[in-house]
């Protein structure tokens, strides 16, 4: 980290709240903060480094509000890929037993490689998955996390109803209520980082209304709420879950999740899919957030999330990746794109133009995860995470705005990934080439996982 310039940059976008886009730009980074940003003329040096931003756009890093990263070892699989939910998730609880540490650090590696080249910088991850004698999956994700060197938002998920008792997973991946709430204390007490510009905190996160207990939802909540830290679960994804929320607890998942002490500002929920315009407004009033998920939800069939009518309920909204066993991929400005396209499916082309599923992505994220004062915009004071993307290239050749240009023209990788003021992407390639050397060992668990 220095004091490092980008000059002559064709557009920043800040998506601050004045929403402004400065032409012709520059941008100065001091340390891991952003220190000034205007037009026309930059400051004098000396700097550390200057950066040429000509034909370039200017993002504020983005946020991935929900993920499995483990999923990265199980794409496109036969059997699986072309199910709904329920049974979906059957199929691949079967291989995703055999999960172990070196598979969820390399997995995390993975998943954390695409979302850096994709113009993230900061992203959640929700585990839920801890077959016997695996208990420190998070601890494994946290190291991979730091060799990356994004910023990070692990979820310490729990599973504690299993097929017997009339849940959906497997016996030997699920944990007692015990176990859970020590290990979700203990990583509370070793990690969490609560100051301002954190590169790590924790959150907990009971995997969904069918494979926990109302019990371990309560405990967890209050947890928490004792350690000042956030809640995230899946909710209302598929007409399945709400079928299994009435038959078992004779209520919609909401209202069970209210039933629960669940509704309340420190809370954010995945996918949000099959919610009325009553139980929008109800989350609105709460501040729960929602994390959506569009391709995952297109992939499996689940439907299309009503985010525009969440927007102008006042909902905070962010965009997620999920699992790459749903999606599959872990390329966040494909996602925005995904975002853009599928509420106009829904709403029309007007309701959702390229800079609102931006906003969603960067801003958005960062209301959802309680960081809107550190990440998510470029303002003087904020975190250095920021992505710069080459309109040069031959899809966005005719591109008259190149903000929209960057999701109607299909953008891929970033050119340029810096976060907390440390510059992890450099000519859309990872600076840190050892990274690429997980890519054979991650096919050759994923084969082994498959046989199983």
């Amino acid at each position: 980290m220095g004091r490092i310039l980008f000059r002559d940059v064709e557009v920043i976008a800040t998506f601050d709240s004045e929403g402004r886009e400065l032409r012709n730009a520059w941008l100065l980074v001091e340390g891991n903060r952003i220190a000034a940003l205007g037009e026309g003329d930059p400051p004098s040096g000396p700097f550390d480094e200057v950066i040429d931003g000509r034909d370039r756009v200017m993002l504020p890093g983005m946020v991935n509000t929900h993920h499995h990263m483990y999923q990265t070892l199980f794409r496109a699989v036969p059997g699986a890929a072309d199910k709904k939910l329920f049974d979906w998730l059957l199929f691949l609880y079967e291989r995703w037993r055999g999960i172990d540490e070196e598979a969820v650090y390399v997995s995390t590696i993975v998943a954390g490689m695409e979302l850096l080249l994709s113009g993230c910088t900061t992203t959640t991850d929700h585990l839920y998955l801890f077959p016997r004698g695996k208990e420190r999956l998070i601890d494994v994700q946290i190291e991979a996390a730091r060799e990356l060197g994004i910023r990070f938002h692990p979820t310490r998920g729990s599973m504690s109803l299993s097929r017997k008792d009339g849940g959906l997973p497997p016996d030997d991946v699920v944990q007692t209520e015990e176990e859970i709430l020590a290990d979700s204390e203990r990583l509370i007490r070793e990690y969490h980082d609560p100051s301002f510009g954190a590169m790590l905190r924790i959150a907990l996160a009971p995997c969904s209304p069918f494979s926990v207990t109302q019990k371990l939802m309560k405990q967890t909540a209050e947890l928490a709420r004792k350690h000042k830290v956030l809640l995230h679960t899946h909710l209302a994804e598929t007409l399945d879950e709400e079928e299994f929320c009435r038959e078992r607890f004779g209520v919609r998942p909401v209202d069970y999740l209210e039933e629960l002490g669940w509704l309340e500002g420190d809370v954010w929920l995945a996918h949000m899919v099959h919610v009325n315009t009553a139980e929008i407004k109800r989350i609105a009033e709460a501040g729960v957030g929602v994390a959506h998920c569009p391709s995952s939800n297109m992939l499996l069939s689940s439907g299309i999330a009503p985010i525009v009518e969440m927007l102008e309920a006042g909902v905070r909204v962010g965009l997620a990746v999920d699992g790459s066993a749903s999606n599959d991929h872990s390329n966040m400005i494909r996602e925005a794109r995904q975002a853009m396209l599928v509420a106009r499916v829904r709403y029309g082309a007007e309701a959702m133009p390229a800079r609102k599923a931006l906003r969603i992505a960067t801003v958005g994220g960062a209301q959802v995860l309680h960081r809107a004062d550190e990440i998510g915009s470029l303002e003087p004071g904020k975190c250095a995470d920021l992505s710069l993307w080459d309109i040069s290239a031959l899809e966005f050749s005719g591109a008259a705005d190149p903000v929209a240009g960057l999701l109607h023209c299909g953008a891929q990788y970033a050119d340029l990934v810096m976060v907390n003021g440390v510059i992890l992407v450099r000519n859309a390639h990872l600076v840190n080439e050892k990274l690429y050397d997980y890519i054979p060992r991650h096919r050759e668990i994923a084969r082994k996982l498959l046989l199983m």
